[in-house]
């Protein structure tokens, strides 16, 4: 992918240690200054700490990053003038932006949509007549064009919270009736003696609501590629194995293979549709879970990558060295608390830093906005990159948003991750035209001093204390 680059001047000149042997451009961010540049000039010094890196030492290739189209990010961007819409989404998926190159959307509504609803609500409708994305029309469809206006080439991803209501064991949008972490709050009305437990398949595996269901998935796709909007991939649940207050549908993998492959994968092959289908996403730290499903071949030869998330990722190394070969995706970072604040950013570093060591070839952020009120459907407050502000229109970047920009906008599809010595705060790619770049987090309250080697060409740099670092060679 051709991208134009601005030319970012390296900083830190500090304690003797700068650049020998090779020039180099970089970018930083503290809490209170982001994105900050300054020239580097060469210098003989050469620091203690020295990290290795081979240029030609490829471990995955790299699919890019990525964020979530949600109502709600939508319903706060409509304070802004529509000049100001359009330069929302150039800093989200502009060259000069976070530059993200993959959109997730959802089937359907979700704790971020502005309220509850599938796309047919109407009881035993088995051949989806009443199918009809016309919400999406006024909400997700025109938040997701404005964005490809921006970046045609998006890959668009998507996937269901929820089947439609009479689909379901327990017969309602839900599985729980109680709110978030077992209090009352967001009660959704759902009668208790129709909960169903952990680790069981809520929907009624019976052959009308599967047929369905794969009819209700197809004529999503279909419909939104009549509004020019291209579904890449599609996977067939939102979080396998949890049953909260919200929009949700737990299935032990063995009925989710019966589904993907007696159902769906054929439907899908009937409606000569294009879409990859992925298995995900998967919020289960047991990687038996996705060993059972992959057991069925008949639902395996449907599945072309596989999709994590939350105490999914903890599962990412067994699956990887498994199966080293099927792509895997981080679909959803962490949704934090509301706080927004560096520690958030460095936990999601970290995060970063542990799914590209298991395999993952690319990374999705949550909300890429929100209003200043900062609340999902069940009043759980969450993070987001831009926070606008419903009274004055005025967008604040949190340090989650630095860091998204930190990496996206250096490294993007066609890249791929390289080896480096040090595991916990260095991730190192080589881009498609052949750049190396580094991207290291000084979690430390000192500066760190250290030496990037690169194919033996030394780079030495000084990271500030609390700081977020970008180095192209």
């Amino acid at each position: 992918m051709n991208m134009k680059r601005p030319l970012f001047f390296a900083f830190l000149l500090l304690n003797g240690c700068g650049l020998y042997a090779q020039k180099a451009t970089v970018v930083t961010t503290t809490e209170n200054k982001p994105w900050q540049t300054a020239a580097v000039r060469p210098t003989d010094a050469v620091c203690d700490e020295a990290i290795e890196i081979n240029s030609a030492t490829v471990l995955q290739p790299v699919d890019g990053f990525g964020g979530t189209f949600t109502e709600r990010g939508w319903d706060a961007m409509q304070v802004l003038t529509e000049a100001q819409r359009l330069a929302l989404m150039q800093e989200m998926f502009g060259e000069e932006g976070i530059h993200f190159a993959i959109g997730r959307t959802p089937m359907g509504g979700n704790d971020l949509s502005l309220s509850t609803y599938t796309y047919n609500d109407v009881p035993y409708d088995w051949t989806q007549r009443n199918f009809s994305i016309a919400r999406d029309r006024y909400i997700l469809l025109p938040f997701i064009k404005l964005a490809k206006q921006v970046r045609p080439d998006i890959v668009m991803w998507a996937l269901p919270w929820t089947p439609p209501y009479w689909m379901k064991l327990s017969e309602h949008y839900s599985l729980k009736s109680h709110g978030i972490n077992g209090t009352d709050q967001a009660h959704n009305r759902l009668d208790p003696n129709y909960e169903v437990t952990m680790n069981v398949t809520s929907f009624k595996m019976m052959d009308g609501f599967l047929r369905s269901y794969a009819i209700y998935q197809s004529k999503y796709l279909q419909e939104y590629e009549r509004e020019g909007i291209h579904i890449d991939i599609l996977m067939p649940q939102n979080e396998v194995q949890w049953e909260p207050c919200w929009q949700c549908c737990t299935w032990r993998p063995e009925d989710l293979a019966i589904f993907v492959e007696r159902y769906l994968g054929p439907q899908l092959e009937q409606d000569s549709l294009t879409t990859d289908l992925w298995l995900g996403t998967i919020n289960y730290p047991n990687p038996q879970w996705v060993f059972r499903f992959m057991e069925n071949t008949g639902a395996a030869r449907y599945i072309k990558g596989i999709g994590v998330q939350w105490s999914g990722m903890q599962a990412m190394s067994a699956v990887h060295e498994r199966m080293p070969q099927m792509p895997l995706m981080q679909t959803e970072g962490i949704c934090g608390d509301g706080d927004n604040d560096w520690k958030d950013m460095e936990a999601s570093w970290q995060r970063i830093v542990h799914c590209f060591a298991n395999g993952a070839r690319s990374y999705m952020q949550w909300n890429m906005v929100l209003g200043d009120d900062l609340q999902s459907l069940f009043e759980w407050r969450q993070n987001a990159l831009v926070i606008i502000d419903r009274k004055t229109g005025r967008l604040s970047r949190t340090p989650e948003y630095w860091l998204m920009k930190h990496l996206s906008h250096f490294v993007q599809p066609g890249s791929s991750l390289l080896k480096a010595d040090e595991k916990e705060d260095l991730l190192v790619f080589r881009t498609q035209e052949g750049n190396v770049v580094a991207v290291a987090c000084n979690r430390e309250t000192n500066v760190r001093n250290l030496t990037l080697s690169v194919d033996n060409r030394n780079i030495a740099v000084s990271l500030k204390p609390k700081s977020l670092n970008t180095i192209v060679l």
